[in-house]
């Protein structure tokens, strides 16, 4: 999902220490129908600050933002009779605005303004939703989902266009061949940051002939020359965001093993968050480097709750330079639950009061996140 956004008012400690003015660049509709080759002008979310890189940023990124029409029903009653979702994100407003870098997975397309509005297996979700998330904090949104082709290539369109609109970048999918072919750099202050989006298909949705740059599929080799040209255009650190995984298995597949594997491997990849299972998988280090195999969903509110589907997880990281080089020096975890009250809210747990629903949701996050041996590299959670 090509495009992305830095964040125009960070809220963070370093934030605080040095004022920094962002203009966010727009992606612009231009190139050929051809099959991108990746080597345009790198796309960047904010201008470089004339201050001196920092010795280290952080960086926020959560689960699925699966709009469905429950969701919008909130929205609407929470609005009073405008949609409006800000207040179903509130609970995890500090944690996302307080990082440097908060990138969000905007996983369904976007519909017109005033609808018509759908859910599964169709998705097209009201444009409010693009609004919430810059009002929650979020730069930047990875739309490479398995729901990204669901409304065509004018739904492509739409949600790249109000994400523009909201100051919001995003990678993942494309509205030209040379969108596609600008890697996204964000400068967090002063440190370029590269984004990339892939998933594993599009539920049977074929990419239009002639324009494979619509969305972009999972291929290893297409991901490793992504992550090379992104680090050869500037970029000090490369985050790829992938669409993966199984639906509702906790378990990591041997196919995403073997993908984190051979990615980690290459020296141009830092760090992999991963989306789609919509339940929390584990984390571990992979090649030394941390792998989020699948933080959940952020908010959904599925016909069959399943608490499971409910349970989601923020990843938090801390990167830091030494000897020239940027590596995470602090990994955490921040379990998050999508309370179905009414009304719907989705809570932080770490900051939120205990309640024994909250408790039971902990327990199983922290059960599955550490499954894979990532307290003793280092991991860890606020309060545990």
């Amino acid at each position: 999902m090509p495009g992305s956004r830095a964040k125009g008012m960070i809220m963070t400690n370093m934030r605080r220490a040095a004022a920094l003015a962002g203009v966010a660049l727009m992606l612009t509709a231009c190139g050929s129908e051809a099959a991108p080759q990746r080597n345009g002008t790198p796309s960047t979310g904010i201008s470089s600050s004339a201050a001196a890189s920092p010795d280290s940023f952080t960086v926020v990124a959560t689960g699925d933002v699966l709009i469905h029409p429950r969701l919008t029903e909130q929205a609407e009653a929470d609005g009073g009779g405008k949609i409006d979702y800000r207040q179903l994100f509130a609970g995890v407003k500090p944690l996302v605005s307080g990082a440097d870098l908060g990138i969000c997975h905007l996983e369904t397309p976007l519909a017109p303004e005033g609808g018509p509005y759908s859910g599964y297996p169709s998705f097209s979700a009201p444009p409010e939703i693009a609004d919430a998330l810059k009002d929650t904090g979020y730069d930047t949104c990875s739309t490479a989902s398995n729901h990204t082709l669901d409304q065509g290539a004018a739904g492509v369109q739409r949600t790249l266009d109000k994400l523009d609109q909201t100051g919001l970048k995003h990678t993942g999918s494309a509205r030209s061949a040379g969108e596609a072919e600008k890697p996204l750099i964000l400068d967090v202050h002063g440190v370029k940051v590269a984004q990339l989006s892939y998933a594993f298909g599009f539920n049977g949705i074929k990419r239009p002939a002639g324009k494979p740059w619509l969305a972009n599929e999972i291929d290893p080799d297409e991901i490793l020359s992504a992550a090379r040209e992104a680090k050869a255009a500037g970029a000090e650190v490369v985050i790829a965001s992938l669409h993966w995984g199984v639906e509702y298995q906790h378990d990591v597949t041997a196919e995403q093993k073997q993908l984190a594997q051979k990615l980690t491997a290459s020296p141009d990849l830092d760090l992999i968050i991963g989306h789609h299972a919509h339940v929390v998988q584990p984390f571990q280090k992979v090649g030394g480097k941390w792998v989020a195999f699948g933080l959940g969903n952020e908010v959904a509110r599925h016909d069959e709750p399943r608490g499971s589907t409910e349970e989601g997880v923020a990843a938090r990281f801390r990167f830091s330079r030494a000897g020239g080089h940027w590596a995470v020096d602090k990994a955490e975890y921040v379990p998050t639950l999508i309370d179905l009250g009414p009304p719907i809210r989705l809570r932080d747990l770490t900051t939120a009061p205990p309640t024994q629903r909250g408790k039971e949701a902990l327990a199983n996050t922290d059960e599955v996140v550490l499954s894979r041996g990532a307290g003793d590299e280092g991991l860890s959670r606020p309060g545990r």
